[in-house]
């Protein structure tokens, strides 16, 4: 069995594609808030950007208007969550400011053998990430 930890191109010659299926895990998540908003590239740009919008306006879950959220971007997804971002703080008209951090996940992925005759495998990756403040300045 392939060690975790060993060079890449040691674990890519021994896989076989017709031998094992690649199960991506979900990445560790930071704690979820409900200002925090996950971008995917899965859901629809404009709910996404609505969604942020609510929330900062005041009509998510019951609660006042949020004074800042926290938009989260895993790897494809960044440029969307800098367009969100972008896209609230230009139609506010100067009320919101942004503030980015990046970052890097260790993600794992799962190679599950399609035969008996070989065990699982599980390989890590690094993937980048984005997390951006989007928050009320007081006017001066």
């Amino acid at each position: 069995m392939a060690d975790s930890r060993e060079p890449r191109a040691a674990v890519e010659a021994e896989l076989d594609p017709v031998e094992y299926t690649l199960r991506k895990r979900l990445p560790h998540r930071l704690p979820r808030r409900p200002n925090d908003i996950y971008v995917n590239m899965k859901t629809d740009f404009k709910a996404q950007l609505a969604r942020c919008q609510r929330l900062l306006d005041g009509g998510g879950r019951g609660q006042g208007a949020c004074a800042e959220i926290y938009i989260h971007g895993l790897g494809l997804a960044i440029n969307r969550a800098i367009n969100i971002a972008l896209q609230l703080q230009a139609g506010s008209f100067g009320a919101l400011q942004v503030a980015a951090n990046t970052s890097t996940v260790e993600l794992v992925d799962e190679l599950e053998p399609d035969t008996d005759a070989r065990e699982p495998l599980t390989r890590i990756r690094n993937n980048s990430a984005i997390h951006i403040r989007v928050f009320r300045v007081t006017p001066k």
